[in-house]
């Protein structure tokens, strides 16, 4: 979008823009906010952030604890549900998962790439004591994922060196055992295409190994990544291998029946 597209916008609708505003801060705050806190991060009067805010909490989109801090609410949980109801992928996902039983017992995750990260669509928890709980609309690192190394694996070569051409755009590691640098990340991603999925191994969570592969549309791109996940100390190389060709092997039937 233009500088210019982008100024008519603000211009038609600024109570919107200031609505998404407060979401966005309050989906990536770590506990509930108050009002003043709204209006000073977001540089607004608190009058007007009152106002909004008693607007947003109206329709659930808000929620206002005892203490009087405010949080996200649930009519957008009932948004979300709506789109991925409505969405091919996520339903195929649920779908093949309800059907085959070659990957149960195991945590399996779907993601999509959004810039340098991933952002989860739909999990099918296993129950296992992993030591993370991912959640829909979760966002990790994708250098340190499996999903986002078989996502960064398909990318034309331009597109992924745009995505870490400044220095600050590399993330910080999860654990120790993240990938060290773009060069090292080449040389994974060089595995991943030859082995036909990726590994994560205790790179997002340590005690955790991921195997993920790519899933593609009707024209070929790829548009999502599929994951199973579970515990290091029961990842045999004899399992790695059979979970990796499962997981790879789940995400080509899905490719399929996404018409490609």
């Amino acid at each position: 979008m233009s500088h210019s597209s982008e100024g008519r916008t603000a211009g038609a609708a600024p109570a919107l823009r200031r609505a998404i505003e407060v979401l966005d801060l309050l989906g990536r705050a770590s506990e509930p906010v108050t009002a003043a806190d709204i209006a000073r991060e977001l540089g607004i009067p608190k009058s007007t952030a009152h106002g909004l805010i008693a607007t947003m909490t109206e329709f659930e989109l808000v929620v206002r604890g005892a203490d009087g801090r405010f949080r996200l609410g649930p009519r957008l949980m009932r948004w979300a549900s709506g789109f991925l109801g409505q969405t091919s992928l996520t339903g195929e996902f649920q779908r093949y998962f309800a059907e085959e039983g070659d990957l149960d017992g195991h945590t399996i995750t779907l993601t999509i790439l959004d810039g340098r990260e991933v952002v989860y669509l739909a999990c099918r928890d296993s129950g296992d004591p992993l030591g993370l709980t991912f959640r829909i609309g979760m966002r990790l690192p994708a250098p340190y994922t499996a999903t986002g190394k078989a996502l960064l694996a398909a990318l034309p070569g331009a597109e992924f060196t745009r995505l870490f051409a400044e220095p600050e755009a590399w993330p910080a590691p999860l654990t120790p055992r993240g990938v060290a640098s773009l060069d090292r990340l080449r040389t994974e991603l060089d595995a991943v295409r030859e082995r036909g999925y990726s590994i994560d191994d205790g790179e997002v969570r340590e005690g955790m190994i991921c195997l993920g592969a790519p899933i593609r549309d009707h024209s070929g791109r790829v548009v999502a990544g599929l994951a199973v996940s579970l515990i290091r100390g029961e990842a045999s190389v004899a399992l790695l291998e059979q979970l990796g060709t499962r997981i790879r092997n789940a995400a080509e039937t899905i490719t399929r029946r996404l018409g490609h």
